[in-house]
């Protein structure tokens, strides 16, 4: 995964070895994406802080499984293929349904999103197309949609940072 040097668990020490044993998995699995951190312990915990608290914190009022999904969505436009996979492996955990998660994957990867989306999760990911691809063509008209269907500020906030 990383063209740079990382440290794996078993070599870990310290503020390192710490941040690991809190964020490894039942298994002892440690994602790559938080392993590239290693270098740079501090920045670590300060990623797994920002990830929970943008994607998994109580407070959010989007679904946990549709902020997966726009991390998803994201990370296919972007075409990173290991952040897709991180993703869709939360979106599937969270879901408990593997049929439901390979709709949406499918949707997401053919472009036909009314396929498994309702009409405000539709005008949501069309937003974040726009966010990601040409942020520069963003408008204010894309929040005024956004409004116009429900979706509060504190919402548009949870998927701009998503």
């Amino acid at each position: 995964m990383s063209w740079i040097e990382t440290i794996p668990y078993e070599r870990s020490s310290g503020r390192l070895r710490k941040s690991y044993n809190r964020i490894k998995g039942p298994d002892g699995y440690i994602d790559n994406i938080m392993m590239l951190h290693s270098l740079r312990p501090h920045t670590l915990d300060g990623h797994m802080q920002l990830y929970k608290n943008v994607l998994h914190h109580s407070a959010n009022e989007i679904p946990k499984s549709m902020l997966e999904t726009v991390g998803i969505y994201v990370s296919l436009l972007n075409r990173c293929d290991y952040c897709v996979e991180h993703h869709f492996h939360g979106l599937r955990r969270m879901l408990n349904d593997d049929k439901r998660a390979d709709a949406i994957r499918a949707s997401l990867e053919s472009g036909d999103l009314p396929a498994a989306f309702d009409p405000q999760e539709e005008a949501i990911l069309d937003y974040v197309k726009v966010l990601t691809e040409t942020p520069d063509k963003l408008a204010k008209e894309n929040i005024e949609l956004l409004r116009a269907i429900g979706v509060s500020d504190g919402e548009i906030l949870e998927i701009n940072q998503t």
